[in-house]
């Protein structure tokens, strides 16, 4: 009988480790039990888009999200390229809600990123939302993509993490980028000026689409350029064929930073479980922190670093946590 498969498909533990990072820990685990392992990095759509594709491959110089120049990373893979759209126009490039402009915070970067992997030769070009400075509703982005109809023939995906409507975003978004009430007022005023645009110059009704509001509208404003937008772990799981990596194991080890009930809502953690239910492989999820369990319990096997290790020791050493707490795990398996 051969050595037992395990794969490790986390998302990143923010603050701590990147999904990179977690599943060379889960991995290490593995590898000191004796099983043979797999990663596949993963994301929802937000920050770690990128890596759960393989990393970056390229830097373009772009407008930052205030105006400064900044060096986003992208891939490009033949004709697919992947986009993070907080590489070019994330609130920690702003320098945090503290330093935004959340009035003047534009997508441009990203649109000059999008630009430029179709200039490249992109015709499948996926667009990773979260982590951004912006509540320009996409306007930015548009503006750089000009003139649109060359993307006619680029498929382009939208991956988002949230469902929120495009009016919406800077009441639901604003006060994390630095924006007052009376700026978030004037900002959910100028979405619904610009979704009128935008459906009367492009046809597409963006104030009733779902996922449009996220990053401050970039959903939106990009759905009006002809993109479909996506539950961001649905289109990175049929991407790097998640479910065909689960069917091809014992064993599934998931994890993120703090575990919730939104964490079985769109996220990765509850995306892993359904796909490893569906094929019949056991999952286990290890966190730095989880939420009091509901009454039913939690609906998967769980380690939980800060109650191994305490909250100190899950933040300072959240690696070694992991490949210590997932051998232990697994030795009494």
């Amino acid at each position: 009988m051969g050595a037992m498969r395990l794969l490790a498909c986390p998302d990143k533990f923010r603050g701590t480790l990147t999904a990179t990072e977690a599943g060379a820990a889960i991995a290490a685990a593995a590898a000191d039990a004796g099983w043979t392992a797999s990663c596949q990095p993963m994301a929802d759509g937000g920050e770690g888009t990128l890596d759960a594709f393989g990393g970056s491959n390229r830097t373009t110089a772009v407008t930052g999200p205030l105006g400064v120049p900044v060096d986003a990373r992208w891939r490009l893979r033949a004709d697919h390229a992947v986009i993070e759209m907080a590489e070019a126009s994330g609130l920690v490039l702003a320098g945090g809600a503290e330093a935004n402009d959340p009035m003047e915070a534009t997508t441009a970067g990203t649109g000059e990123l999008i630009a430029a992997a179709a200039e490249a030769g992109a015709r499948h070009i996926v667009v990773g939302l979260g982590g951004s400075a912006t509540t320009d509703g996409g306007l930015g982005a548009l503006k750089a993509m000009a003139p649109l109809p060359r993307f006619r023939g680029v498929d382009l995906e939208v991956a988002c993490d949230v469902t929120t409507l495009f009016a919406d975003a800077a009441a639901v978004f604003g006060p994390q980028k630095g924006a007052s009430a009376a700026q978030i007022a004037l900002l959910t005023r100028r979405l619904d000026r610009l979704a009128e645009i935008y459906e009367r110059e492009h046809g597409v009704a963006v104030g009733r689409l779902p996922r449009s509001g996220a990053a401050g509208g970039l959903g939106g404003g990009l759905a009006a350029a002809g993109a479909s937008l996506r539950d961001g772990f649905e289109l990175i799981a049929e991407e790097v064929d998640l479910y065909g990596q689960i069917e091809a194991v014992d064993l599934v080890v998931t994890g993120e930073g703090a575990l919730d009930n939104t964490s079985f809502d769109g996220k990765v953690v509850g995306g892993v479980r359904r796909l490893a239910e569906a094929a019949g492989v056991p999952v286990v999820a290890v966190v730095g922190c989880a939420a009091p369990a509901p009454d039913a319990g939690w609906p998967l096997d769980l380690i939980d670093l800060s109650e191994l290790y305490g909250p100190e020791r899950a933040m300072s050493d959240a690696a070694g946590c992991v490949t210590e707490a997932v051998s232990d795990w697994l030795s009494r398996r």
